[in-house]
């Protein structure tokens, strides 16, 4: 095997013994640099070479149990390689200041996506964390008093506890900071050095610390502060402020990656969502496409990690904080034939539209550069607004999402943010609208059909799922039992239509689609009116028609219970342990009517915790 030999602008270099694979180590080998003789452990190309992509569909059932053949499919020889894992990611969000709702916003959109994989049946790895080196985290810690790294613990701490508080079902709170990840980015490094795309020049251009980014000349103008009258150069993309740098720092050649990206562009023309995002990506790289500067100088920016070699640079954060999402995948120690166990490539990246250059541009094209798979989707999300104002510190128009959640509760803040957030638009936020979803279709939509169906003493839902939903259908057609079958079908259609959305994915799509079919129950419990039937003799035409009403009104909540776990998952719990459907029966294959017949065991009217499934809500303003 050969052995990686890193480039050193100043003599030799000890790798960590994390960079070197496990084989070398055994032979207890020291690796030394020289300058321009890098050699891979193994070809990066080699080491997707057999990627496979997941069927969207689960392959078996419970109901259709696998057998084991008595003579075995593989030999020693040939082991079986275990799926990909479903992997999406957030964000990894700054620590220079607390958390906001657009933070929330992004948690909550990757969780709602990795559970509804876990609702079909699926391994799903989430990752969220925090981006904790640069300009501005040095800045920050340095308005404080504090040293950088007490500054990023104490912040990411408050990220972290959002997460939880969101109820985000993560399986890494990754940190820029971790030691492995340190070890990612300098293994990274060394193999864009192998290839010769890194360079050693000035750099002269407009910079915003804001954004951690140059900005081209052709996309910076004057602006004025409409509080202070200060006038400044600014992005004009970002409106973020820049300064006219000069500096010395190392360069990643992206130009040689053009021809490379807009073919994949071109292939692959959904890849950004929404279809502006993509849109804005392609110009971005036909117009203003440039060799990135991936270095700041030491005596500049301290705070972050060294380029090996070069003590004298600090790696660009932006180079840094993108391979955060190969760290969690495993990178650079994935083990030979199972690199795809930690799920790279990413399934969906989700981010704000105001990063979305740096994944749809720079990310790809580092990865291209070392013979990486790419992500399979980029989702970039719109930002929120109050009165129709860009929220930000300046303006002091924030929203704490800690707030938010003390106030309104998680689910409905997730159920909000769903609903409300956009991807190609602005959302704006007010209490009001938070107000009005909660009392119409949160408390009076699906909380009153649970009342309705529930709450009433005249049946024994035990009794007419059982008997009803396992009988033989009635035989003499009336308008009630019409409309209870036509509602039937819509409610069979309901699970593939919100899967239809889902795969795209739209996410707000797919809650409207749900909360309309509750609508729809409503207005079929109000024409045909169950109560009046059950008032009837049984063995009765009208009777029988009630109970059917009743029993499919019982399988919506059910189905939609099922169906709102990825949304809901605090509120569709407590709606599927009122209904007493068994854990077991709480997947997406039972999304659809006659599927469960043994939920509403030990019934009795509006058991609790269906009480105060959604309670009224002290203050509305």
């Amino acid at each position: 095997m050969e052995l990686l030999r890193a480039v050193s602008a100043r003599g030799s270099l000890r790798l960590p013994r994390s960079l070197v694979c496990q084989s070398c180590r055994s032979q207890a080998v020291t690796v030394t640099s020289r300058p321009r003789q890098l050699r891979a452990l193994r070809p990066a190309s080699r080491l997707f070479a057999t990627t496979t992509t997941t069927s969207s569909e689960p392959t078996t059932t419970p109901s259709e149990p696998t057998t084991t053949s008595s003579e075995p499919t593989t030999t020693p020889s040939e082991p079986s390689k275990p799926p990909k894992p479903y992997y999406i990611t957030t964000p990894i969000f700054y620590v220079n200041a607390a958390p906001h709702i657009g933070h929330m916003h992004s948690m909550v959109l990757a969780d709602v996506l990795k559970r509804w994989q876990v609702l079909n049946g699926k391994t799903a790895f989430l990752c969220t964390g925090t981006d904790e080196h640069g300009m501005k985290v040095q800045q920050a810690a340095a308005a404080k008093g504090v040293p950088p790294k007490q500054l990023c613990d104490e912040n990411a701490a408050a990220f972290e506890d959002l997460a939880r508080l969101a109820n985000i079902d993560y399986d890494r709170f990754i940190r820029t900071t971790d030691p492995d990840h340190i070890d990612a980015v300098k293994h990274f490094w060394f193999l864009l050095q192998e290839k010769g795309l890194i360079y050693e020049s000035l750099r002269e251009g407009w910079y915003s610390v804001s954004d951690e980014c140059f900005y081209p000349e052709s996309t910076v103008e004057k602006r004025m502060d409409p509080f202070t009258g200060e006038v400044f150069w600014a992005s004009s993309e970002t409106g973020s402020k820049v300064e006219w740098i000069e500096e010395k720092n190392y360069h990643f050649r992206m130009t040689a990656l053009k021809d490379s990206l807009r073919q994949f562009y071109a292939k692959n023309p959904e890849w950004i969502l929404p279809a502006r995002g993509m849109n804005q990506v392609i110009d971005w790289v036909n117009k203003n496409l440039e060799d990135l500067s991936i270095s700041r100088p030491a005596d500049r920016l301290h705070w972050g990690i060294r380029v090996p070699g070069d003590d004298s640079q600090t790696v660009y954060v932006w180079v840094d904080a993108l391979i955060n999402y190969i760290t969690k995948a495993g990178f650079p120690t994935w083990t030979p034939g199972r690199e795809h166990e930690g799920g790279w490539p990413a399934n969906v990246h989700v981010v704000g539209k105001d990063i979305l250059r740096f994944h749809g541009v720079y990310w790809p094209a580092l990865l291209m550069a070392v013979d990486l798979p790419l992500p399979q989707k980029i989702i970039s999300h719109a930002h929120w607004t109050m009165g129709q104002r860009k929220m930000s510190k300046s303006s002091g128009n924030g929203v704490s999402p800690f707030l938010a959640i003390d106030r309104w509760g998680v689910d409905t803040m997730r159920f909000y943010l769903m609903h409300d957030g956009g991807l190609a638009n602005d959302a704006d936020y007010s209490n009001h609208s938070i107000a009005t979803r909660y009392r119409k279709m949160l408390q009076g939509g699906l909380g009153g059909l649970a009342s309705r169906a529930m709450r009433c003493r005249l049946w024994d839902l035990r009794k007419i799922i059982s008997s009803t939903g396992t009988g033989p259908p009635l035989t003499r057609q009336n308008p009630q039992r019409e409309a209870v079958l036509r509602h039937e079908e819509t409610l069979r259609a309901l699970a593939p239509s919100v899967a239809q959305s889902m795969s795209v994915p739209d996410v707000k799509v797919a809650l409207k689609t749900i909360m309309q079919v509750v609508d729809d129950t409503h207005k079929l419990m109000t024409d045909t009116a169950p109560w009046d039937g059950m008032k009837h003799d049984d063995g009765s035409i009208e009777r029988a028609a009630a109970e059917e009403t009743i029993f499919i009104v019982a399988e919506t909540l059910r189905i939609v219970g099922i169906l709102l776990l990825p949304f809901m998952p605090g509120k569709a719990k407590e709606l599927l342990d009122g209904l007493r459907v068994q854990k077991w029966r709480r997947d997406f294959r039972f999304a659809k009517p006659r599927t469960d017949f043994a939920y509403a065991s030990s019934w009795r009217p509006m058991a609790p915790p269906l009480e105060k499934l959604f309670p009224p809500q002290a203050v509305e303003d």
